[in-house]
């Protein structure tokens, strides 16, 4: 149990529900007795029920989909802690929704993600707690301390334990270039070699693959990425992986977004199984039997402890 100086509290809004009482379990504290829901005309209400002033608030909100309504929810959580005097706002956001815009890709292009960062920021917000940002420099784009926290150790000691020791079969891939620093990092865990997949990306949500660089013939392989959405670029690659000589196709990320087509391409590529973390909550309906969800409770826990205890967390970070 946390218990020193100033109170801590853990609040949550609606997006991710389980995980939040996940991370407050593991804290050994309650859940803040609170309530979001919305107005007759669609506005956001927000309702605290017990007092905050000169607390260390934690508010659990991932700005999944219907990111647009969680985004509001969690802002405006943010504002009436503040309003009621709290002593320090963490915004817990496992999953940050707008992280893909982080660059003008063309002309007239909006970078949401910066403008988001802001919003976080003027809303009252004094840090931001979060994981596996699709660009680690939006960390930059904020005014206030962001810590970063990174899917790779819980999704690489999951493989660890499954292969043990055998692992000389096994080969790491990068599903794009882009991503070749998270692959080389969850290889060196496991002590692995790595591959990359080349593709050229016609237009939005759709990949074309290319060529595979590196040896995958009859290797089980593991392809890493931070988020899964449409799942056309993991399932493209999965097949061309196979049709390269693997033996068998694993995968995992961090955030399972899986939207549109996700779930009936994930059941109908070559993917034996999919492993997400719990950054956003996965309804039933999509919990088919190919995807493993494992929970990011115990890292957040720690980590929400340290900032409390005023510890460092970069130990976290690796």
């Amino acid at each position: 149990m946390i218990a020193h100086g100033k109170n801590i509290k853990i609040f949550a809004a609606n997006s991710n529900p389980d995980l939040a009482t996940k991370i407050a379990e593991k804290l050994e504290l309650p859940l803040g007795k609170s309530s979001v829901g919305k107005f007759s005309d669609g506005e956001v209400s927000v309702n605290i029920y017990e007092t905050v002033r000169g607390s260390d608030v934690f508010v659990i909100q991932s700005t999944s989909e219907p990111v647009n309504d969680y985004l509001m929810e969690l802002l405006i959580m943010i504002d009436a802690f503040k309003r009621a005097s709290a002593g320090r706002v963490t915004a817990v956001i496992p999953y940050m929704g707008y992280a893909r815009q982080d660059r003008k890709a063309k002309a007239r292009d909006p970078i949401s993600a910066k403008l988001v960062a802001d919003i976080i920021a003027t809303a009252g917000a004094d840090r931001v707690l979060t994981m596996d940002l699709h660009a680690p420099q939006i960390q930059g784009f904020f005014n206030i301390p962001v810590d970063h926290l990174l899917g790779v150790p819980v999704l690489s000691a999951y493989y660890a334990k499954k292969f043990g020791r055998n692992r000389e079969d096994v080969v790491i891939v990068s599903p794009d270039l882009g991503s070749v620093t998270r692959a080389r990092n969850f290889a060196q865990r496991l002590n692995a070699p790595i591959a990359i997949i080349d593709k050229r990306r016609p237009k939005a949500n759709v990949s074309e693959v290319m060529n595979i660089i590196g040896d995958v013939k009859d290797k089980n392989v593991i392809l890493v990425d931070d988020m899964i959405d449409t799942a056309g670029t993991i399932t493209n690659g999965a097949k061309a992986l196979m049709e390269h000589g693997a033996k068998e196709v694993f995968a995992c990320c961090t955030h399972g977004v899986l939207s549109g087509l996700a779930i009936e391409r994930i059941e109908q590529s070559p993917i034996s199984e999919l492993v997400v973390l719990d950054t956003i909550a996965i309804p039933q309906e999509k919990r088919v039997d190919k995807i493993k969800v494992m929970s990011v409770a115990p890292v957040f826990a720690e980590a929400i402890e340290r900032i409390y205890e005023d510890l460092s967390v970069s130990t976290l970070f690796v």
